[in-house]
């Protein structure tokens, strides 16, 4: 494969990524009723995502890039997993923003790839808009890094009260 199609390809993964970020975000967020703070910054992250998610198609349909229906398919079920196993736990509240924080870093990584790929495959065009994209996962993970003690805290604030739902 040449730089182009390597760029193709992994717009394709990108794409299936946030496809996956937005189930497992719609998810999380249905089940969030104790911790506003954290279910209210979800909230707009999955406007974000949604927002990140039409960019890319313009950029797949301005290169002429078919979408990968297998990859966005498998990535929605691996999501779908991952909600039902957060299900479970009776700190899932706690495990979900952590895994959040995590997801978004691979996020971040990917998208720092994505831009090389895009310049050194001359599609400079969509460069702002991955640089947009970038820029909120880096501050969602910055946010959940900064409130994952507050979020913890909680959590063991309500485990330890009876009668008092901590879970979600």
């Amino acid at each position: 494969m040449n730089p182009v199609e390597h760029y193709h390809d992994w717009l394709r993964d990108a794409h299936a990524m946030e496809k996956q970020a937005e189930s497992m975000l719609e998810s999380m967020s249905s089940r969030i009723d104790n911790y506003p703070d954290l279910r209210s910054r979800i909230e707009l992250h999955l406007t974000e995502t949604k927002g990140q998610i039409a960019v890319l198609e313009e950029i797949l349909d301005r290169n002429d890039i078919s979408r990968s229906v297998i990859k966005d398919s498998m990535s929605k079920m691996a999501a779908l997993g991952q909600s039902i196993g957060g299900m479970f736990p009776s700190d899932e509240i706690v495990k979900g923003a952590i895994s959040g924080y995590v997801f978004e870093q691979f996020e971040i990584a990917c998208y720092t790839s994505l831009l090389a790929a895009a310049k050194r495959a001359g599609d400079t065009a969509s460069v702002p808009a991955l640089e947009g994209i970038l820029a909120e996962e880096r501050e969602m993970a910055d946010w959940l890094l900064r409130h994952i003690p507050q979020t913890t805290e909680e959590f063991l604030v309500r485990s330890e009260t009876s009668g008092v739902e901590a879970k979600k």
